[in-house]
């Protein structure tokens, strides 16, 4: 997964503001503390983050992973 990918997928799940608060703000147990911001620049694992924010925010499986393509940025 790519930062890219990561920023997509936030914008898709939680909109674009909030993704950018949650990303900025929350504080993810799943990568030791840190927010996605802070685990990013110390080299977590994308996949691994964005699981934790998920994990985090309760959002289901079936809607972590895939952006409809009518979605995507182009």
């Amino acid at each position: 997964m790519r930062r890219s990918e990561f920023s997509e997928l936030a914008d898709h799940v939680f909109g674009p503001v909030l993704a950018r608060t949650y990303t900025r703000d929350l504080v993810l147990e799943g990568v030791g503390g840190q927010t996605a911001e802070q685990a990013l620049e110390h080299g977590v694992a994308v996949r691994q983050v964005w699981t934790a924010l998920c994990d985090s925010m309760d959002v289901p499986e079936s809607q972590r992973w895939e952006v409809p393509p009518e979605q995507r940025r182009r």
